[in-house]
């Protein structure tokens, strides 16, 4: 679940590993059940961290938070993925 009382943990742990990691960033939430408009702020704020450092932010999703994220219009800002393997392929594409 990624919601309101989840999010700062989220961002804290998030933020941290996008400062030291890679410039390409693959977050696997397929198997995440619920995401609210504060865990969809809290994606955005990471994706516009790892765009801004010069990288690429790919998502990994469910149908589920798939139809959540389209509802507010953002699957193509956080590039939607059905698997990790579709994620990594989109990477070496870019």
């Amino acid at each position: 679940m990624l919601d309101a009382y989840s999010e700062q943990a989220f961002l804290k742990a998030l933020e941290k590993f996008v400062e030291e990691s890679p410039k390409n960033f693959v977050l696997d939430l397929s198997q995440i059940d619920f995401v609210d408009s504060s865990g969809i702020g809290a994606l955005v704020k990471i994706a516009k961290k790892v765009q801004n450092a010069g990288g690429t932010f790919q998502t990994v999703t469910n149908p589920r938070v798939t139809q959540t994220v389209k509802l507010v219009r953002l699957e193509q800002f956080l590039s939607l993925q059905p698997s990790v393997d579709d994620a990594l392929a989109k990477l070496k594409q870019n």
